[in-house]
């Protein structure tokens, strides 16, 4: 298998889009199946194995959370 290039990037979505795929990530969670998400024109395939973590930062006057999905790939 090819390496797949580096990517770091951030995808802001309306407050509908980004319930719709957080309901698909719980759905899949639920019913212990992999999750496709499609983010900036790249299909991402996230496997069963995955972690999920939830991040929270200060800054100054600026708060952020992030929901977190890591894997390696085997």
């Amino acid at each position: 298998m090819s390496a797949k290039p580096e990517r770091d990037i951030e995808k802001t979505y309306s407050t509908p889009e980004f319930v719709a795929k957080l309901r698909r990530l719980a759905d899949a969670l639920e019913k212990g199946e992999k999750f496709e998400i499609q983010i900036a024109g790249e299909r991402v395939y996230v496997p069963v194995r995955a972690k999920y973590s939830i991040e929270h930062e200060r800054e100054d006057s600026e708060e952020e959370i992030e929901f977190q999905i890591k894997w390696t790939h085997e």
